[in-house]
């Protein structure tokens, strides 16, 4: 082959790449949609409930990941262990607050949902996962007493963290990564693929001791029900701060830029939406 036959056959090499990404782009978003639109459609006791085991599943992740520190001293050993609780979430199809960004809102920006159902699904998943943290901090506490110092050591880091731009940006990344995660697991049906960005991820969020709203109320609540020095007044500050901190991270670091990149098959399935509306109306 000639050197003059290269700039011939390289557009056509480019199209051909360019076409490949767009397909996996657009196969990507078809998954998150399709997977995601019955999560925003459920009865609001089912969501709920699904919130509440979730909390739960993650106090187990808190159980391990504090008598795994009271044994070694070591926050990173700790937060391997505490991966369980991230295993548990994906096995158990159960769902945390912050699991809700990525995927919800692409059904809502695909027009397979509403703003009103996803507000509704954050808001009783965020209440599910606190009330099934709360019962299991105190299952914990009540049941192996000699993990209360380690808890309110644990608890207080985050209660007495204070306001600040810092413990802000600590929020962000914790929203952002656990965001990346619902991607990693969106992306793939390779199931030792998922369990191993649920380890890294736990690692990263624990190890790296960022302000993770549910993970960190449970651990909070642990040290509340042992006798912590402050009250849940603290925590409601922290867990605002906190929150706000999540959703940003969430929405700016991985799902806004997702929806960017996908602009027009987002405008394709919203086309079909409407195409739909209108056969149904005639």
């Amino acid at each position: 082959m000639s050197a003059q036959d290269h700039p011939q056959q390289q557009p056509a090499q480019t199209e051909d790449t360019a076409t490949s990404v767009r397909d996996e782009k657009d196969e990507a978003l078809d998954r998150i949609v399709v997977q995601g639109a019955p999560r925003l459609h459920r009865d609001w006791y089912d969501q709920l409930a699904t919130g509440t085991v979730a909390g739960i599943e993650l106090g187990f992740g808190v159980l391990v990941l504090l008598t795994v520190e009271k044994a070694t001293g070591s926050i990173l050993l700790a937060s391997l262990a505490f991966s369980i609780g991230f295993v548990a979430l994906l096995l158990g199809h159960s769902e945390l607050f912050t699991e809700g960004f990525l995927v919800p809102v692409t059904v809502v920006a695909a027009g397979e949902g509403t703003v009103p159902q996803l507000l509704k699904m954050w808001g009783l998943t965020l209440v599910g996962n606190l009330i099934g943290g709360w019962v299991t901090a105190w299952l914990i506490v009540t049941a192996l007493p000699d993990l209360r110092e380690t808890a309110i050591t644990s608890g207080v880091k985050y209660a007495d963290a204070g306001l600040s731009l810092r413990t802000f940006c600590l929020a962000v990344l914790a929203g952002g990564a656990i965001t990346m995660l619902t991607r990693m697991q969106t992306g793939t049906d390779d199931m030792v693929a998922k369990i191993l960005a649920a380890v890294g991820v736990a690692f990263l969020i624990v190890g790296g001791e960022l302000f993770h709203s549910v993970l960190d109320s449970v651990l909070v609540f642990t040290a509340l029900h042992s006798g912590a020095p402050f009250g849940y007044l603290d925590w409601l500050r922290w867990v605002s701060w906190c929150l706000v901190g999540n959703l940003l991270g969430g929405l700016a670091l991985t799902t806004i830029l997702r929806l960017v990149r996908s602009q027009e098959r987002l405008r394709h399935w919203r086309s079909e939406e409407n195409s739909s509306a209108t056969e149904s109306a005639d």
